[in-house]
């Protein structure tokens, strides 16, 4: 897997969920803290989003957020608008939605959005999530974003009209589109003109992307630094500085730090023998993986399973 796929691997729990909303003007929504990232797409009229943190964003056609750290935020149809908290359900899915007058009548909704949920494990939260910003926003633009456009249309016709086998469609296409939102962000930021920073940065340069991906597609192999190094054409030296620098920790240390978030979620999603998982996450005995996790985790790889459980 790349690394932006295991960064989302790492932290998902559970199913997404997802679902359409015609809203009557005037309306007013509040999400609470959650464990869960949230995604709204505007199909028609607009909305104003209001975050925890930062200043109102104004939302029209085509326009996608994205709310990562599960902090509250607001969204309707006017800044005068008092909001109605929505309280999600256990699993992390919306409450239908509230009856209205106005959806009796025959007068169009006045937004349409698609709306979704993931829930996230945040104990663990890959720095490539950790630093995105309150909201991610990306406005609509006429021949930008193509793939992630046709994902959300894609999802808006399953969600408008369920059909055989709908389930398993959507939850898929709720994974990739998340893939798209995150891809168009990051490529943005490596795009914008100027330097990009931290983990941006860490994914547009050639050698760092490369070492990256090699921890992430063989966390099981004895790695150095002289090889990791030498993915990326540079020496030792340069490498590790240059790594340091962009990633916020050294190469061997980002190292055992994915292989102990991969061990959690083997331990976590799977009934592997801790000797495999041991052996899945670079380890040759299962006493010296066991001494590794609890010096990570606190507890012993059994025990974490079973409150996993």
């Amino acid at each position: 897997m790349d690394v932006l796929s295991d960064a989302i691997a790492a932290m998902r729990a559970g199913r997404p969920h997802s679902g359409r909303r015609d809203k009557y003007a005037p309306w007013g929504m509040r999400i609470e803290d959650s464990e869960g990232a949230g995604f709204h797409v505007v199909l028609r009229g607009s909305a104003w989003l209001i975050p925890a943190v930062g200043e109102p964003v104004a939302l029209g056609p085509g326009d996608v957020v994205f709310l990562a750290h599960g902090r509250g935020y607001a969204l309707a149809s006017g800044l005068d608008v008092e909001p109605e908290v929505v309280r999600m359900n256990p699993d992390g899915s919306p409450p239908p939605e509230p009856p209205s007058p106005a959806r009796e009548s025959t007068a169009a909704p006045d937004t349409v959005m698609l709306c979704g949920a993931y829930w996230l494990d945040r104990s663990r939260a890959h720095p490539l999530l950790s630093e995105l910003p309150e909201v991610v926003h990306l406005p609509a633009r006429v021949g930008t974003h193509r793939s992630l456009r046709a994902a959300v249309e894609l999802l808006g016709a399953e969600l408008a009209e369920p059909q055989p086998g709908s389930d398993t469609i959507v939850s898929s296409l709720l994974d990739t589109l998340l893939l798209y939102i995150l891809r168009a962000w990051w490529q943005g930021q490596a795009h914008t003109g100027g330097h990009p920073t931290g983990w941006a940065a860490a994914l547009a340069d050639p050698a760092v992307a490369a070492a990256l991906q090699a921890i992430h597609a063989a966390p099981d192999r004895p790695w150095t630094v002289e090889e990791l190094g030498a993915h990326g054409g540079l020496s030792r030296a340069a490498f590790s500085r240059r790594f340091t620098a962009l990633v916020g920790r050294p190469p061997l240390t980002y190292l055992t730090w994915w292989r102990m978030t991969t061990a959690g979620r083997l331990l976590r999603e799977d009934d592997l023998p801790l000797r495999l998982v041991a052996q899945r996450t670079g380890y040759t005995s299962e006493f010296a993986f066991a001494k590794a996790f609890k010096r990570e985790y606190g507890v012993a790889p059994g025990q974490y399973r079973r409150k996993a459980s």
